[in-house]
């Protein structure tokens, strides 16, 4: 018996659950026109779970408890515990979107970092949606190289810690290495002392925010 062709078309509804933090800035008005840039934050394994507090203890949501006037709109969505970021990918997409439409949000100045898995994270959810984002910055992160070149139009900005055993500083210097042969806009800061934290001396950095802001889609 011969095979035949088919084809199914079925819709398919998927619910999605996420807890979040949102940090809107002091001066951010609802009634205004004016748009605000957006920062979208993935923290590391250690704060997946459901006590979103725990999403506080690094990075752009620490950031942005200690300075209510920090200058983003800043989202920052905690993994559950036992997952991944490319397992919630969906998830984390439909925060944005929801986010974007509801506040005043300049879609072209949306902006990804993570550290550690969520560097892991911030290298894959921009290889999946690479005309999403303005800039990335991934910390002590990697990824597959073989999809970097679907980053070769978005700027990177990598930093990772030569001492770093958890997460070996090849996994940044493969993905750089790769968009550097693409000509692409890439640059990685290598903490020479730093171990696996290299996230703290990089989000103190005010050059990161100087930089994200310099770039729009």
């Amino acid at each position: 018996m011969s095979q035949t062709v088919n084809r199914l078309e079925k819709q398919i509804i998927k619910p999605i659950q996420l807890q979040y933090l949102l940090h809107l800035p002091q001066s951010y008005d609802p009634e205004s026109s004016e748009r605000w840039p957006l920062i979208l934050f993935l923290h590391g394994a250690g704060e997946r779970g459901d006590d979103i507090e725990k999403v506080k203890i690094h990075g752009i949501p620490m950031l942005a408890e200690r300075n209510p006037s920090f200058p983003f709109i800043a989202v920052s969505p905690q993994c559950p515990k036992n997952a991944y970021w490319h397992q919630k990918q969906d998830g984390v997409m439909a925060l944005l979107d929801e986010i974007t439409a509801n506040y005043n949000v300049d879609d072209k100045r949306i902006y990804l970092t993570g550290l550690s898995m969520g560097g892991y994270g911030t290298w894959n959810l921009a290889c999946d949606y690479p005309d999403k984002f303005a800039a990335i910055a991934p910390i002590c992160g990697g990824g597959d190289p073989y999809r970097a070149k679907l980053l070769v139009k978005t700027p990177v900005w990598a930093f990772h810690g030569a001492q770093d055993t958890i997460v070996l500083i090849e996994e940044s210097e493969r993905m750089v290495e790769q968009l550097q042969a693409c000509g692409s806009d890439v640059r990685l800061t290598v903490y020479p002392e730093a171990k696996h934290n290299a996230w703290t001396e990089t989000y103190e950095n005010p050059e990161l925010y100087e930089w994200m802001l310099s770039h729009s889609r």
